[in-house]
């Protein structure tokens, strides 16, 4: 398991740490919601008088406004709302799909069995899915994970072919499988407050501890029964079987110290994605206030 938690783990910081540089730049050129608004609004024609009119009162008007300064209860906090109400359409880093993820820590209305799918399916199917399952393909066939594979290009794709399967599997089973039978909420709701290692007790609590559809605290059987039950799958299909490389014989996968094996890497990466997703919203923050300051630096 350490073998596999290392590889992902650390192909998950580089990328995060690759991105981060390059993050603020997709913020340049967007002005803040305060500078749009100000741009946006038109300047009062001056009164002969020189006092600038005051804009007629619509009773009808303030009262929309009213409302949309409230808000809408149901909607979560964060980024915006998602393709499917209830969740979010934040990306890790800018580019990893987070969509169940909700800077709040109220109680939303609950997902139905098709929304749980399909925000599952959103982003397991994101388009930036595909070359991360080709760079975690790359570093197993760079250290030689599955053996029995061999290598080559062959091998390379039936490496990629059985990452992809894991990922797709994990996801489903851990996100819309389990909870949809159990009635669990499938969301994680950020704490976003006290120390940091109160914060990260919180996020890594998680794994064990969610909310039900009805929002009663409940442990988390949909992760643990559901990262077991893919690895179950994953590892007696199509993980390969015994075979002799290039003379020499390769145990097979399908044992069950192996299924144990990818059952505790799938959670422990669960752990680590969970607390990362705590603290994105300060990462996010921090960025944006460094640009900011930049580009408030005048010009040469």
């Amino acid at each position: 398991m350490s073998i596999k938690f290392a590889i992902r783990a650390a192909a998950f910081l580089a990328l995060a740490g690759l991105l981060s540089p390059f993050s603020s730049a997709q913020q340049s050129g967007q002005p803040t919601s305060s500078d749009s608004a100000a741009q946006a609004q038109p300047q009062q024609p001056a009164s002969p008088s020189g006092q600038a009119q005051q804009p007629s009162s619509d009773p009808k008007s303030d009262k929309d406004s009213a409302k949309d300064k409230s808000g809408d209860k149901t909607a979560p906090d964060g980024p915006g709302q998602g393709k499917v109400a209830g969740t979010s359409n934040d990306r890790l880093f800018y580019t990893l799909p987070n969509f169940l993820t909700l800077e709040s820590k109220k109680q939303l209305p609950p997902l139905s069995v098709k929304d749980k799918f399909k925000v599952v399916a959103l982003g397991t199917f994101d388009y930036v899915q595909y070359p991360w399952w080709g760079l975690l393909s790359a570093i197993s066939q760079a250290d030689n994970g599955e053996p029995a594979y061999g290598q080559g290009w062959k091998a390379y794709s039936k490496r990629y072919g059985t990452v992809a399967a894991d990922s797709t599997i994990e996801n489903f089973m851990v996100g819309a499988v389990f909870p949809s039978v159990l009635r669990q909420d499938p969301r994680f709701y950020q704490s976003g407050q006290g120390s940091f290692w109160r914060r990260t007790g919180y996020s890594v609590s998680r794994i064990f501890v969610t909310r039900s559809d009805s929002g009663r605290t409940q442990f988390n059987y949909s992760e643990i029964f559901g990262a077991g039950t893919a690895a179950a799958i994953s590892t007696y299909t199509y993980h390969p079987k015994s075979a002799y490389v290039n003379g020499n014989f390769v145990a097979s996968d399908h044992t069950f110290s192996n299924m144990a094996s990818t059952w505790g890497t799938q959670v422990s990466l669960d752990a680590l994605t969970i607390v990362i997703k705590e603290f994105w919203p300060d990462i996010h923050r921090r960025i944006g206030k460094k640009h900011n300051a930049e580009m408030a630096k005048p010009q040469p």
